[in-house]
């Protein structure tokens, strides 16, 4: 079972929506922490330093396995 870890930046606004950025997937969670400490630097995520989000899974599985309905 091999793991990656998907590295997101999430800026909640004042109301229910999200700015949600996909930053990269990565091999480890240390390669994803590195990520973090080079975009924090970067304009826009300067300013938000606190919102990265590091998310684990496994390659080759399903991730929607019951389906989903439309409304």
């Amino acid at each position: 079972m091999q793991k990656i870890y998907y590295l997101y930046h999430v800026r909640y606004e004042d109301t229910d929506d999200e700015d949600v950025k996909v930053i990269g997937i990565y091999s480890s969670r240390k390669q994803a922490k590195l990520a973090i400490e080079r975009m924090k630097k970067k304009p826009g995520f300067i300013d938000f330093p606190d919102d990265f989000q590091i998310i684990q899974d496994v390659i080759n599985r399903e991730g929607w396995l019951e389906g989903f309905v439309t409304c």
